[in-house]
Formats: structure tokens, C-alpha cells, sequence
């Protein structure tokens, strides 16, 4: 994902922004304000901007700008790595809009 120059996020705050986009949809009032509740120490304009920023980089993917990663999720070290790599590769497979 490109770096945000405004903010750093922690592994654990991206982890707490990808179940909160999961949970709170494009129809979910005060959606933004509802995120950065759990994602913690960041403002609604902040995940906004981060959304922003994760859907700019999918579409430059999917547009053949920027290649995917050839991942071989056989040579994943761990069960867990495997299991990241696969809930991303669904999630980007089974977007088929993206809405702000």
C-alpha cells in the first residue's frame, strides 16, 4: 500500500481497519466515525483517507499499472501468513465495486 505521508499505521491498526471495513459497509451511517472508533488514534477523515489510498493501489493493481505479487501460498513459513494471504486474495477477488 503507498505510504501515507500524513499518518503511520501500525500492523495492528491496518489488522483493526480491515475487520472495521468488513464490518461497517458503504451503507453503514457514519461509517468513517465507526472505523476509527475501532481502529483507535485516528480521526473519521484519517481511515477515510486510508480507504482512499488502499483503493487507489487495487485499481492501479487490477489495472495492470502496478503487477500483483506472485505469492505461492505453499511456500507461506506459517499457517498464519497462509491464512492472511488468502482472506487478501479473496477479499481483492470479491470486490467488484469500491465506493467511498
Amino acid at each position: 500500500m503507498a505510504s501515507n505521508s500524513l499518518t503511520s499505521w501500525t500492523p495492528k491498526q491496518n489488522k483493526q481497519f480491515e475487520k472495521a471495513l468488513a464490518l461497517y459497509d458503504k451503507d453503514t451511517p457514519e461509517r468513517w466515525q465507526n472505523i476509527a472508533k475501532a481502529v483507535g488514534g485516528k480521526s473519521a477523515e484519517e481511515v477515510k483517507r486510508h480507504y482512499e489510498i488502499l483503493i487507489k493501489d487495487l485499481t492501479e493493481i487490477e489495472s495492470g499499472r502496478v503487477p500483483f505479487p506472485n505469492y505461492r501460498l505453499q511456500e507461506a513459513p506459517n499457517a498464519a501468513v497462509k491464512h492472511e494471504m488468502q482472506l487478501i486474495c479473496r477479499f481483492v477477488a470479491e470486490a467488484d465495486t469500491y465506493s467511498i
